[in-house]
């Protein structure tokens, strides 16, 4: 102990320049959103090289893993293609009812936290890629996130596991929406909200995107029907919905890139300003 006092005040001066050093640095950058926005960017390269190295090691030791999802995945999608009436066509893109006009970016998920409020994803694609904040983030499963922040390789994803997070979602048999939250207690769970009680609801009914944003389409999968509260002094329910997917654990993602996004988002600008 008396050496690490010894320590400090040899060295005092230098510690106190560190210190104000440090101090000086935080409130520029909070006072500043160009330099706020170059460190967050800064931050995203250096910690997604980083993932992207521990996630190879983790690849590896799971190769048998994901060698059984493949598997999986690809027996789904022969059943698919099997129970087709004629397998031999190939439908145009315009004449099937309900085509999304959406690219999608192929991505792989090299870091996942799951046990904080506030959980964030981060993928290996980034600007290079096409990817930009506000993209919506699914896998063959369901809903995984939403687009936060980029750099030129990697980018960052708000989790559905996040409390900050707001998704708009319905009932899939009675299209009656709600918005998607989650209460930060359990990985399985999320919590549709403010959905009004005169709609019918049953434990094991669908949950999917309402598509009344331009980050999700319209019926992707969310989760079924877990548990139904009514909300304390309203006219509404909080659904305790069971997610499709197995948020600890998640491999490769597909980004969703709308065509149409910049044209409705430069309506709805118009519309405000007028």
């Amino acid at each position: 102990m008396q050496q690490i006092f010894n320590f400090i005040i040899r060295n005092s001066n230098r510690l106190l320049f560190l210190l104000l050093l440090g101090i000086s640095l935080a409130l520029t950058i909070q006072s500043h959103s160009y330099h706020r926005s170059k460190i967050i960017s800064s931050a995203n390269f250096l910690s997604g090289g980083v993932y992207e190295k521990i996630n190879r090691v983790n690849e590896y030791l799971n190769l048998r893993t994901e060698n059984d999802e493949l598997v999986l995945e690809n027996a789904r999608l022969k059943s698919l293609l099997f129970n087709k009436k004629d397998t031999t066509k190939l439908p145009l893109a315009d004449s099937v009812k309900g085509v999304k006009p959406a690219d999608i970016i192929v991505s792989k998920v090299i870091h996942n936290s799951y046990n904080s409020h506030e959980n964030f994803i981060t993928l290996n694609s980034g600007t290079n890629e096409g990817v930009k904040p506000d993209m919506g983030v699914i896998n063959s499963l369901g809903i995984v996130g939403v687009i936060d922040d980029t750099s030129p390789r990697y980018s960052t994803v708000v989790s559905i596991l996040n409390m900050k997070s707001q998704i708009n979602a319905k009932i899939k048999k009675s299209n009656h929406f709600g918005s998607l939250t989650w209460n930060g207690k359990n990985t399985g769970f999320v919590q549709l909200e403010d959905v009004p009680r005169l709609a019918s609801i049953r434990k094991g009914d669908t949950i999917v995107t309402g598509g009344q944003s331009v980050i999700f389409p319209e019926g992707i999968n969310i989760g079924t029907v877990d548990k139904i509260y009514i909300k304390t002094g309203t006219s509404y329910y909080v659904i305790n919905v069971k997610l499709f997917n197995d948020m600890t654990n998640l491999g490769h993602v597909y980004i969703i890139k709308s065509k149409d996004r910049e044209e409705l988002i430069n309506l709805e600008n118009k519309e405000k300003n007028e």
